[in-house]
């Protein structure tokens, strides 16, 4: 099987897309000390802080790249729900971010909390979250997307939730770390080939 070289510069990445296509089966809601806020109109900054926070250590800088403007015409969308997961304290630790804008459908855009919370059942709780407000009146498909750079348990946690995969594709960009977008020593466990 031959390699594809990927230049230097850039990051490789295989994305898997997942679907639900009925409502799962009603589950005891998992129990957190987190909660969930709504950011109705995020002020673009604390957006961008947060979805930094989230996602630097697993390459997120979509949102980073794009203009203000086309960030500030998505978050302001009344079809996109933007949350900030907050602890006991207040402090922001994960984000949720729901997309209704194609009919009949909901993205789970963005989901994600710092590392420091892994493994704790906090994810569980925010999917529970995130697919009991998914799953509005009118709604066929809840869809997901993740891939090799994310948390090595991201995908089978998406499918123990009860998403099934439906195409891979594979992404190259080049790397936010040498773009400026984000820190050079963001995602350590991706080398920086420069």
């Amino acid at each position: 099987m031959p390699l594809t070289p990927i230049p230097a510069g850039q990051v490789a990445t295989i994305v898997t897309s997942l679907e639900m296509r009925a409502r799962p089966p009603l589950r005891p809601m998992p129990t957190s000390d987190l909660r969930l806020v709504r950011w109705a109109h995020p002020a673009l900054g604390r957006y961008r802080t947060l979805f930094r926070r989230v996602g630097e250590p697993w390459l997120w800088f979509s949102r980073l790249a794009m203009s203000d403007a086309d960030v500030t015409r998505i978050i302001e969308d009344e079809q996109v729900h933007v949350f900030a997961v907050e602890d006991r304290t207040g402090i922001e630790v994960g984000m949720l971010e729901l997309d209704f804008r194609e009919s009949g459908q909901c993205e789970l855009a963005y989901f994600g909390l710092v590392p420091e919370l892994a493994g704790q059942g906090h994810g569980r709780w925010l999917m529970a979250q995130a697919l009991a407000m998914a799953w509005r009146p009118g709604v066929a498909r809840v869809w997901v997307h993740t891939c090799t750079l994310d948390h090595p348990s991201a995908l089978n946690f998406y499918r123990a939730q009860g998403f099934a995969p439906f195409a891979q594709a594979v992404e190259t960009f080049p790397d936010p770390r040498l773009t400026g977008h984000l820190p050079r020593d963001a995602a350590p466990h991706v080398p920086l080939l420069a």
